[in-house]
């Protein structure tokens, strides 16, 4: 049997302390939990590097304005006197030979079509930036909400605490009343029955405390998980009284909206760069170099060993089995199907806004009712206790009083955060979300 030496021990004895502290809970305020989000979010991140991609397709589409330069090392071996009796047309002679030169291209002109295909290029690298700017307006809208239902979550432990406080102590006042034949059994089993509902009620307010904290993390980009302690926010103002002027606020702002109209637009030019596939191209091609080596003896004339050669190529279209317009006709039909979706993204968003100014305007009345039910509540609770003190009510009346207590509790502190939330929803609706 071996032995384990006490410093051994003492080091994992340390280990364990370490490992058993509770981790200290992240303190974050709204600001910094969307900065943090906007940094550390991979939607946010993978749609940067998808826009940094799209910029690069803008220099590909370019590249057609600039020459070409090639360099080009050649060795040939060859039967003398032979020629090539297979394949393409040709009268080529074989000959041993090595050589060394340059071929340059360049563009002249292909009729429109690269001007249109740069132009589609920097339309879509325009929708992408659009594109990316939503998805933060997407990350942000997620954090507002993890953050007030986390706030919400936490307020609930609070208020199950202070309910099981509460009829805790109303269950103590009734079990020292009946040990002193001033109560009955009866009205011991209805507090206890309190007491039991308060404690599951708090067991649950824990979960979703938890739920919280996972959704935060989430909303964060964050992958690992943390307890998080946020600071209050206060209300925001009410929502407009007409939502009308928000939905012309929102087709203005929404970078979805302005995304997909860059798209149609890159669709229409690059329908225009399939019809110039129908047009004549013209191109400059150069070749120059230097063969140190030639099989004189095989050739009946000298050969020089520099050449050199420039040529202009016109190419001009004439049949390809309908393949041209087989491309046009695709390109319009993309056009065609991108206006669409634009028009359909707009109706979406106007439905939007207006259901979400419904949902606002509700969630900011329920703010003066719950608090009003809360008083009303409070009364009644402090009614039936001194009825219940004075002998001139049971027990049922007084714990269905503190049962409305806590329901108007929680009613009263789910609207304040519900608004909060659906305030940051609005917002992001409108694409004022910054």
């Amino acid at each position: 049997m071996r032995t384990v030496s006490i410093p051994v021990l003492l080091i994992l004895s340390a280990g364990r302390c370490v490992l058993a502290q509770p981790v200290a809970p992240v303190k974050l305020n709204l600001k910094d939990a969307e900065a943090l989000a906007l940094k550390n979010h991979p939607r946010v991140l993978a749609a940067q590097h998808a826009v940094s991609a799209l910029n690069q397709r803008v220099d590909e589409a370019k590249a057609a304005y600039y020459p070409t330069l090639a360099a080009d090392v050649t060795g040939s071996q060859g039967n003398p006197q032979a020629r090539i009796g297979a394949g393409f047309l040709t009268d080529s002679r074989l000959f041993d030979r090595f050589g060394q030169g340059i071929t340059l291209s360049q563009l002249i002109t292909d009729s429109g079509r690269t001007p249109n295909l740069v132009a589609a290029s920097r339309l879509q690298a325009g929708a992408a930036g659009q594109t990316a700017q939503a998805t933060k307006y997407d990350v942000l809208v997620r954090v507002n909400q993890a953050y007030f239902d986390t706030l919400r979550a936490q307020a609930l432990v609070k208020v199950a605490q202070q309910t099981v406080a509460a009829r805790q102590l109303l269950a103590d006042q009734v079990t020292a009343l009946f040990n002193n034949k001033l109560r009955s059994e009866l009205d011991v089993s209805f507090v206890d029955v309190n007491v039991s509902q308060a404690k599951l009620l708090l067991l649950q307010a824990q979960d979703q405390v938890h739920g919280a904290f996972a959704e935060m993390t989430r909303a964060l980009g964050s992958q690992q998980a943390a307890a998080y302690e946020l600071e209050d926010e206060p209300l925001p103002p009410s929502p407009p009284p007409n939502s009308e002027d928000l939905v012309a606020q929102a087709l203005s702002s929404r970078p979805e909206l302005a995304s997909l109209q860059m798209s149609r637009d890159a669709a229409y030019r690059l329908e225009h760069a399939e019809k110039d596939l129908s047009y004549p191209t013209a191109s400059l091609v150069g070749v120059g170099g230097y063969m140190p080596y030639i099989d004189q003896i095989t050739l009946p004339h000298a050969i020089p060993g520099e050449y050199e050669g420039v040529a202009v190529n016109i190419q001009i279209p004439i049949l390809n089995g309908g393949l041209f317009k087989a491309r046009r006709q695709e390109a319009h039909f993309r056009a065609l199907e991108a206006d669409q979706r634009l028009r359909d993204e707009a109706e979406a968003i106007a439905r939007d806004v207006r259901t979400v100014w419904a949902s606002s305007t509700v969630a900011y009345q329920r703010l003066d009712v719950t608090a009003q039910l809360l008083r009303q509540a409070t009364l009644a609770l402090d009614l039936a206790q001194g009825r219940y003190n004075l002998g001139l009510s049971t027990i049922v009346e007084l714990t269905q009083a503190q049962l409305n207590v806590t329901a108007a509790e929680i009613d009263n502190l789910s609207a304040k955060y519900d608004y909060q939330s659906q305030h940051a929803t609005l917002q992001y609706a409108l694409g004022a979300l910054r």
